[in-house]
């Protein structure tokens, strides 16, 4: 199976340092507002998620969620969460770290799509 959303060594380092203060997390792609089309970190819960959110899997023990309507943009192409050096401009928890959580991506193959990991509706799973 093929997963959705996969994340590099550098961005679970962040995740480890921010789990230590927060707990548990989450993350929900952003779909423009405030830091462009960054994932967003926050504790779990933090974050109301519905209906209209899709859980593409999880990332470091993290769920990673979208907007339904930005799912049907991005469902064709794999999304690896990576970190870099900046502050963003977002309320995601990795930011007073002086660092960014960012999302590289590419087009799955034709012959990955029918290989892809299931999505599931809201906190439904």
């Amino acid at each position: 199976m093929i997963e959705r959303v996969k994340i590099t060594d550098a961005a679970k380092a962040i995740i480890n340092t921010l789990s230590k203060q927060h707990g548990e997390l989450m993350f929900h792609q952003s779909g423009g507002c405030c830091d462009g089309s960054s994932p967003m970190c926050f504790e779990k819960g933090e974050l109301m998620i519905n209906e209209t959110d899709i859980r593409l899997g999880q990332i470091h023990g993290c769920d990673f969620y979208m907007s339904n309507d930005q799912f049907e943009y991005w469902k064709h192409t794999q999304l690896t969460v990576d970190v870099v050096k900046g502050r963003g401009a977002s309320f995601s928890l990795e930011i007073p770290l002086g660092v960014r959580f960012i999302i590289k991506s590419r087009i799955y193959k034709e012959d990955e799509l029918n290989k892809l990991s299931p999505v599931y509706i809201g906190e439904n799973r």
